[in-house]
């Protein structure tokens, strides 16, 4: 059977405004919850550590980890 690219993590590459697909897909996984972003949801993210979130609490979770 064939998948198509929604049945499919994507690879993004995180830039601090905007992210460029590197590899087709439909969602990305948050680092901390582990739960499946829509691309089209997808508003938060780490250019440092090239992660991204499902929401701006989990993205100052992780942030706040390093202090």
């Amino acid at each position: 059977m064939l998948m198509s690219s929604s049945d499919k993590a994507a690879t993004l590459m995180y830039g601090p405004n905007a992210f460029r697909v590197v590899k087709p897909g439909h969602f990305v996984v948050c680092a901390m919850s582990g739960v499946p972003v829509p691309l089209e949801e997808l508003r938060y993210w780490s250019v440092d550590r090239q992660e991204a979130y499902a929401s701006a609490e989990l993205s100052t979770r992780r942030a706040l980890e390093d202090l």
